[in-house]
């Protein structure tokens, strides 16, 4: 049985503390990373409902620098489905929570997320259903890339 991609999508968002900083203030990419690896990691166990393990992170482009008490909110969702494994599409926003309407595109990426048994072998996945035909379009385009990436190894 398949699942909708809005039943997975999942934000999660965070106030910039310092201690996620370097000395001038901006937020280490890493850190940012770590969240983004959370977000899709939580849409990948949300469709499978199993452990699941990051076996790539694709595509990072780091747009705009978050600094220090920035909200940053990462919107994650599926944009393929393999056999066992989940490619989820990241896009981190950041907003200034004392400027009005400043909430911008700060840096997306894509992870591929495999769904795993007790044992650490890869499970089988449900399938996605469709509810637009802008869904279908990307999974079709990233799933050309998805098949590129597999058949260089």
């Amino acid at each position: 049985m398949g699942k909708t991609i809005s039943y997975s999508r999942t934000i999660l968002s965070e106030v910039m503390l310092i201690n996620k900083a370097n000395p001038a203030g901006n937020i280490h990419g890493g850190e940012i990373m770590k969240l983004m690896d959370s977000a899709a990691g939580a849409v990948a166990k949300r469709h499978s409902r199993s452990n699941v393990v990051t076996t790539r992170v694709n595509e990072l482009e780091f747009k705009i620098p978050i600094h220090v008490g920035d909200l940053v909110i990462c919107t994650a969702e599926l944009v393929f489905v393999g056999k066992s494994s989940m490619e989820i599409l990241v896009v981190v926003e950041v907003e200034d929570l004392q400027v009005e309407d400043s909430k911008r595109i700060a840096l997306t990426g894509y992870f591929t997320m495999v769904a795993i048994d007790r044992n650490g072998r890869p499970v089988k996945v449900p399938q996605v259903i469709f509810e637009s035909p802008e869904e279908e379009e990307r999974f079709r385009e990233r799933e050309k890339i998805y098949l590129e990436l597999k058949n260089k190894k």
